[in-house]
């Protein structure tokens, strides 16, 4: 796998490097321009961009220049409406510039494997925005099926989910502890086969 880096600090840069892979080839870039150039003379498999150095035009820039690579971004201090801005232009990532060692190395396998790795917030936001409802009826009778074998509580807490509320807000809406809804939450994603609140709540807003 070939990752580029881009920031301005070196010292940024020098962690990323430690915390991935040793069988990880790298090139970094400490500016725009070489970012830019670097995008241009090679393919990347990955590309962590410090936000630092980058705003939403360099990014479209940089997309147009390199439309195979994907793009990790990750801030000194992430915020779902920049991660939400960001993920509409094109990010498969978004995350803190300071992440830790296992949730990096997660993150690279999911982005890697054509998934998108967002914090909690940005997720809940991103339901919300696509809290719709479909009205096609194929649609409508395969969510249907797909949510016929969960029980009662289970249906409830997959609407909740739907409708962008984390877990500690659904334990207090229904007043249950945080961990009896995650405990839920694995046999909601297990029968309905969706791996993530995303998924389902696309699923479930297409009974809507």
């Amino acid at each position: 796998m070939l990752i580029l880096l881009g920031s301005s600090n070196r010292a940024v840069i020098k962690r990323w490097q430690s915390l991935l892979s040793e069988n990880t080839r790298f090139e970094k870039a400490s500016t725009l321009r070489e970012l830019i150039d670097r995008c241009e003379d090679k393919k990347f498999d990955l590309a962590l961009l410090h936000r630092f150095l980058v705003d939403a035009e360099a990014f479209s820039e940089l997309r147009k220049r390199s439309p195979m690579t994907k793009f990790f971004l990750l801030s000194d201090q992430p915020n779902e409406e920049e991660g939400l801005s960001f993920l509409k232009l094109g990010i498969v990532g978004y995350g803190n510039t300071y992440i830790s060692p296992a949730r990096l190395a997660e993150a690279v396998r999911v982005v890697s494997n054509g998934g998108v790795w967002l914090g909690q917030k940005v997720i809940q936001h991103l339901i919300q925005e696509t809290y719709v409802r479909l009205k096609d009826p194929g649609s409508r009778d395969e969510s249907e099926d797909k949510l016929s074998s969960l029980t009662r509580a289970e249906r409830k807490i997959a609407e909740l989910v739907a409708r962008g509320q984390s877990n500690l807000e659904i334990a207090a809406d229904l007043k249950i502890t945080e961990r009896t809804v995650k405990a839920h939450l694995t046999s909601i994603y297990e029968k309905t086969k969706t791996s993530n609140r995303l998924n389902l709540a696309l699923l479930i807003n297409r009974l809507g």
